[in-house]
């Protein structure tokens, strides 16, 4: 049995439970998901507070699309107590319904590292049964049109996705009458609020910190 794992999850627990139960790991820089189970499956992995920034920052559903567009049955685990949540539960529930009705896309939850290590171990060993099924990377960024480029470069704004960068485009014509564009002017287009257009002029007129260390 083999799984691939994302370089950027940092989680021990979860690994070596992996590890022990004999699956073969393999750590690459995933372009979607954070587990890829087979050819058909990709797992991403959200605690409470993982899914509730995501939802606030607008890149959830960008992140739910990618993993649709790229596999055939991609899952949603969230892990921790839901009690933890700090979002209406309204909220929390519309997002989980949107993600299965809009997408098909099913959501699990777990309790703890150890239960999710248990879900993943048996995703892996029902659907590692038929030979055919095992992990392969999808969803990495191809341009085929100078449209597609910008697109995903103003996609990788933040709260901004695939949806948002082309109503951008198609208001400002460019990049760089976008990168010229004011507070008021973003917030003229629909979805962004005056947080994120205050965000968005941050991030494009910031100075890059030679220094900055991650």
């Amino acid at each position: 049995m083999k799984i691939i794992i994302d370089q950027r999850e940092r989680n021990p627990d979860i690994i070596n439970c992996l590890e022990k139960t004999g699956i073969d790991i393999e750590r690459k820089t995933l372009p979607v998901g954070d587990y890829v189970v087979s050819n058909r499956i990709c797992i991403e992995r959200k605690t409470i507070s993982d899914f509730e920034s995501s939802l606030i920052n607008g890149r959830l559903f960008d992140q739910i699309e990618r993993l649709k567009q790229a596999y055939e049955f991609p899952i949603v685990l969230i892990e921790g107590n839901i009690e933890e949540f700090r979002l209406g539960l309204k909220q929390i529930i519309g997002a989980i319904i949107s993600i299965y009705i809009n997408y098909k896309i099913e959501v699990i939850f777990c309790f703890t590292n150890f239960e999710t290590a248990e879900v993943i171990a048996n995703i892996i060993k029902k659907e590692q049964e038929n030979k055919d099924n095992e992990p392969s990377l999808k969803g990495s960024f191809k341009a085929h049109s100078d449209n597609q480029i910008q697109e995903y470069i103003v996609g990788n704004l933040p709260g901004i996705g695939p949806k948002l960068a082309k109503k951008l485009l198609i208001k400002f014509k460019n990049i760089k009458n976008l990168a010229n564009a004011d507070v008021d002017e973003l917030t003229k287009i629909d979805k962004i609020g005056k947080i994120k257009a205050k965000k968005i002029h941050e991030i494009i007129n910031k100075n890059y910190a030679e220094s900055d260390k991650r």
